[in-house]
């Protein structure tokens, strides 16, 4: 099975229709869910009133953070031992995307944060910091890639930053019960259930559904942009070695 993802034919193939079918996904749910949560649903005081309707950008925001950083791990660690080319070019394509998607959480987090807590950040809070470590570590991710020499010690030593930067994802999910955190318990995923209601809960789970889909339409354009360069590259050099 992951010979025949690993192909990039076949991958080109695929996201010729997959990935317009995403943005055209990401798009619609998006737009209903923050049409929903900006201007319909009722303000919820026990949250802060009308700055609760930031939750429709933040949750999915957070959500995709972390979601984001696996699978640029989980690509990596294909590549590290099966070396797919198309793995490599994923984790890759993840890490600028990850890297904005987290910094929209921090920037949403604190304008939340502000009037609910009393302050746009917090030092000591280890769910504030933990998500502060996994932007750094996208942003590391870029830089140790651009700065290596050839494209396996980039793709080797990126794989190796992700898969032992992949630790800090539990921690952010556990980090209000292990520690003391001004951030709230889960409220959507629980093992009870949901404890939101469902003219809260459906509006945020068509925004997260939709950023999970515009998420997946820009991997699948950065990708195809890796891809051709790649193969742009290989033609100059063939072209160069043949005189």
């Amino acid at each position: 099975m992951f010979s025949w993802f690993a192909n990039p034919s076949r991958f080109m193939n695929l996201s010729n229709w997959l990935a317009p079918a995403c943005y055209a996904a990401g798009t619609l749910l998006i737009a209903w869910g923050l049409w929903q949560g900006l201007w319909i649903v009722p303000k919820d005081d026990y949250q802060g009133g009308d700055i609760m309707r930031v939750m429709f950008v933040h949750v999915p925001s957070a959500w995709l953070a972390m979601a984001s950083y696996s699978a640029m791990a989980a690509m990596s660690f294909v590549w590290f031992i099966w070396r797919h080319e198309v793995a490599d070019v994923a984790a890759k394509a993840i890490a600028p995307l990850g890297a904005l998607w987290t910094a929209l959480a921090l920037a949403t987090g604190a304008i939340w944060g502000k009037p609910t807590w009393g302050t746009w950040w917090q030092w000591d809070d280890a769910r504030l910091m933990s998500v502060l470590f996994m932007f750094f570590l996208f942003l590391g991710y870029i830089a140790l890639r651009a700065a290596m020499d050839t494209r396996q010690q980039a793709a080797r030593a990126g794989a190796i930053l992700a898969m032992v930067g992949a630790i800090n994802v539990p921690l952010i999910h556990y980090s209000v019960d292990l520690f003391t955190s001004l951030h709230q318990d889960a409220s959507v995923v629980t093992a009870d259930g949901p404890k939101m209601a469902a003219v809260y809960l459906w509006p945020l789970l068509s925004s997260a559904l939709g950023h999970s889909f515009l998420f997946a339409a820009l991997v699948q354009t950065q990708m195809r942009t890796e891809i051709r360069e790649r193969r742009t590259a290989r033609i100059r050099a063939d072209l160069m070695a043949g005189g």
